[in-house]
């Protein structure tokens, strides 16, 4: 285990993120990463999307703090949390913003990696978070690649081992589910 994940494993498992010691220790060693993050998430957003990568940060950040039951097992699995807190304040913040389901000037984004049989499609965030509660339903690893994929930014190599599974498995899973979100952010989309 390296010196950041171990860094990251403590101070999450062992002081808590609620600890403004433990926070003011590890948020240096992850903020980098995290606004990587945050900037994929928001990178296809339209101009006058309101939540800033910072913003989104921040809120992730304060609501991984307040879950007392959260544990990592290392560095990869608290990024991939991470990267799920973000699409739930994403979702919430498209929801609270109260617009109407087409055409409202909602919150969209692109999902250049998932819309080529859409043409340009876009989405709002609340659109996307269901496709993938509804996906993780029906199979939670294949819903989980796709957010390491495409939110996470990971490889496959670096999927496969977070999963635990061959890099074929992830490749096989990835299709699928890229396939399956097309044919479901369609279906919102007519």
């Amino acid at each position: 285990m390296d010196d950041c994940t171990k860094d990251i494993t403590q101070l999450v498992n062992l002081q808590g993120l609620e600890n403004s010691e433990a926070a003011a220790e590890l948020l240096p060693v992850i903020y980098d990463e995290l606004r990587r993050i945050a900037g994929s998430y928001l990178r296809d957003r339209s101009p006058g999307h309101t939540l800033q990568p910072t913003a989104l940060v921040h809120e992730a950040y304060v609501r991984l703090a307040n879950n007392e039951k959260l544990r990592v097992t290392d560095r990869d699995h608290f990024f991939a949390i991470a990267a799920k807190s973000m699409r739930h304040v994403l979702a919430d913040h498209a929801r609270a913003k109260g617009r109407l389901k087409r055409g409202g000037g909602q919150d969209r984004v692109t999902l250049s990696g998932l819309a080529s049989d859409l043409g340009e499609a876009d989405f709002d965030a609340a659109d996307i978070d269901a496709a993938l509660h509804e996906l993780a339903e029906l199979n939670e690893r294949h819903a989980t690649i796709v957010e390491l994929r495409f939110f996470a930014g990971f490889t496959i190599e670096q999927v496969a081992t977070y999963l635990n599974v061959s890099k074929r498995t992830v490749d096989d899973d990835w299709s699928f589910a890229r396939a399956w979100l097309r044919k479901r952010l369609a279906l919102d989309a007519a």
